[in-house]
């Protein structure tokens, strides 16, 4: 048995990569291996996805010194932090009932050694600290593909006033500034059962195409032929997009729903996401900040087109909320 869905099985046999991603399901764990252990308990963040109340897929980034990941046991990892007060994701994983697991993907990522780990699974009560548990369905590890090395150190606090998000449904001239430079940003999916998956997007300065206030889009490059993100799209269309400004430490969060294109609607790549933003929370803090500018990773494909800030016409087909 394969392991992946009937979204992800879909995905695979239109890319032509349905034999690849058999075998890269070889390297998927229920259980923490002890190289995994050793590399989560030294790292300083953890980007976290989940569903609020609402059912709208939110992606957080969570902070703390290094050993705030810790594996208790080879399927519990305990993560010593939660998100901060305005957060979508505040009360989801710091009211965690004992009995009601909530479905939850988490993405370790070291990008100065270019390494990420994915951990699904559900989110539990940790009756011992501050934060909560995960217990592991998904464990493994991805190519560094993408990843731009950078070295990153936490941003100075702000007083509680500075830290209120700014809550919207459209994207602010700031907002589609910070994505047309952006070369990284983190999406969260679901498939159709509501387990949840978050994943690592990169690319040069310029991939993420900012169309209107409430459209963007990025090509989906080659990866591990695995198809996580675009198989739950597949079956689910909801998604949330996490944006780290590496400059100031802020964080823009996205909820919405998005849809795959391929052929001559993708652009070059073959394969490009879109998405439609429906509720906007721009945080001026609670992420961390880069010391220096990157090293842009070698497999970043040539962008052809520069991205498009541009509006879209009432009426245009592209306007519409994907299905």
């Amino acid at each position: 048995m394969s392991g992946y869905h009937r979204g992800e099985l879909a995905v695979q046999r239109r890319s032509g990569l349905a034999e690849r991603a058999a075998h890269t399901a070889r390297a998927v764990h229920t259980e923490i291996p002890a190289v995994a252990a050793d590399f989560l308990a030294a790292q300083p963040l953890l980007v976290v996805g989940a569903a609020d109340a609402r059912g709208d897929l939110w992606c957080s980034l969570l902070t703390g010194t290094p050993g705030f990941l810790r594996a208790r046991d080879a399927r519990t990892l305990d993560v010593a932090a939660l998100p901060h007060g305005g957060d979508p994701l505040a009360g989801v994983l710091a009211g965690v009932p004992d009995r009601e697991p909530v479905p939850v993907g988490a993405l370790a990522i070291e990008p100065a050694r270019r390494r990420r780990m994915r951990v699904n699974g559900t989110a539990h009560q940790d009756p011992e600290g501050p934060g909560w548990r995960l217990r592991t369905e998904q464990v493994y590890a991805n190519c560094p593909k993408y990843i731009q090395k950078r070295t990153l150190a936490p941003a100075p606090s702000t007083t509680a006033t500075a830290a209120v998000p700014r809550v919207g449904a459209r994207l602010t001239d700031a907002d589609r500034e910070l994505l047309g430079r952006s070369d990284t940003f983190f999406v969260t999916t679901a498939d159709d059962t509501g387990a949840v998956d978050t994943n690592h997007r990169g690319g040069g300065p310029g991939f993420v195409s900012v169309h209107s206030p409430t459209l963007l889009s990025w090509p989906d490059y080659a990866g591990n032929a695995m198809f996580g993100t675009l198989g739950n799209l597949h079956v689910n269309p909801r998604a949330g997009l996490l944006v780290p400004a590496w400059e100031s430490g802020g964080l823009l969060q996205l909820t919405g729903t998005a849809r795959v294109l391929w052929g001559s609607d993708a652009g070059p790549e073959g394969r490009s996401v879109e998405f439609s933003v429906e509720k906007v929370l721009a945080a001026p803090s609670g992420g961390l900040l880069a010391e220096g500018p990157p090293e842009y990773s070698r497999a970043n494909p040539a962008l052809t087109t520069a991205s498009t800030l541009r509006s879209v016409a009432p009426g245009d087909p592209r306007s519409a909320r994907p299905g």
